[in-house]
């Protein structure tokens, strides 16, 4: 059985910004995907160091407007879109003011790293889901990338695990190694609070103290785990070994590793459903 359509919440992506493991994967996955005949939907954060003009984004206003309540403060969405022409690729990103504007990925210019790159991530796990849902799109593989899209999965199986886009998807999560080291402050329950969420999904998150705990709770609520690097933690795998979550390993060959996750994605999508 094989998944026609797959959602990628991707961190970075190339062009938009410089080069690495994770932008470069966040590029060329989703046009190998595309051009093996599935249906995609691609989306990034809109990091205050992408240039709008020459990236040539522009606000869509039919899905922008809604307000996300984060900690009880209203953060007003916004969704832009550029396209990648040589791949035939369209890229929605997630901005906001209070997140976004004005700021880098992780740190800022002198590397002082977010205080709030937690509450970053759950503004763009629910952005993602909330302008799907506009979309009236029905993907059955969400392919998370990095620890950005962390908490995109608990929030498909519990508080939008009734919603017909996400009713019958599979989620997947690529870890890179890469993370931030400021510690996450207390609370994280009430931050990330979101109806659907029970006493033990608060548990967990109340316990989330680093961005590696943060990558845990994201396999916790995945149905595969991609090794998209040497260099993951090896935390990740043992645990995803622990919960019997399929595991693809990483593989050199960039062309052989890409038709691999293309695989990845039939098996997972595949189980239970003999």
């Amino acid at each position: 059985m094989k998944a026609k359509k797959v959602l990628f919440i991707t961190q970075e992506i190339t062009p938009y910004v410089s080069e690495s493991p994770l932008s470069v994967m966040g590029r060329e996955l989703p046009q190998y995907i595309q051009e093996k005949g599935r249906e995609i939907r691609t989306f990034m954060p809109k990091w205050g160091n992408i240039n709008e003009r020459r990236n040539q984004l522009h606000e869509v206003i039919r899905l922008s407007g809604m307000n996300l309540i984060i900690d009880d403060t209203d953060h007003p969405l916004i969704i832009k879109v550029a396209s990648i022409q040589s791949a035939r690729m369209q890229v929605y990103f997630i901005d906001n003011d209070d997140y976004f504007l004005h700021r880098q990925m992780v740190a800022d210019e002198e590397g002082n790293e977010y205080a709030d790159n937690d509450e970053r991530a759950i503004f763009y796990a629910r952005g993602v889901l909330e302008t799907v849902k506009k979309l009236r799109w029905c993907p059955e593989i969400i392919h998370c990338h990095g620890w950005m899209s962390a908490f995109a999965g608990m929030y498909i199986k519990k508080a939008y695990n009734d919603e017909p886009s996400f009713r019958d998807s599979k989620v997947v999560y690529s870890t890179y190694g890469d993370d931030f080291q400021h510690p996450i402050e207390p609370g994280l329950g009430a931050r990330a609070m979101l109806k659907g969420l029970e006493q033990k999904d608060l548990d967990v998150l109340n316990g989330i103290k680093s961005c590696l705990d943060m990558e845990k709770m994201a396999v916790a609520y995945s149905d595969g785990l991609i090794l998209n690097s040497e260099n993951c933690k090896p935390e990740l795998a043992e645990y995803a070994k622990e919960l019997n979550t399929p595991i693809l390993p990483f593989q050199a060959d960039d062309a052989a590793f890409k038709e691999a996750c293309s695989d990845f994605y039939d098996e997972v999508w595949s189980a239970g459903k003999e």
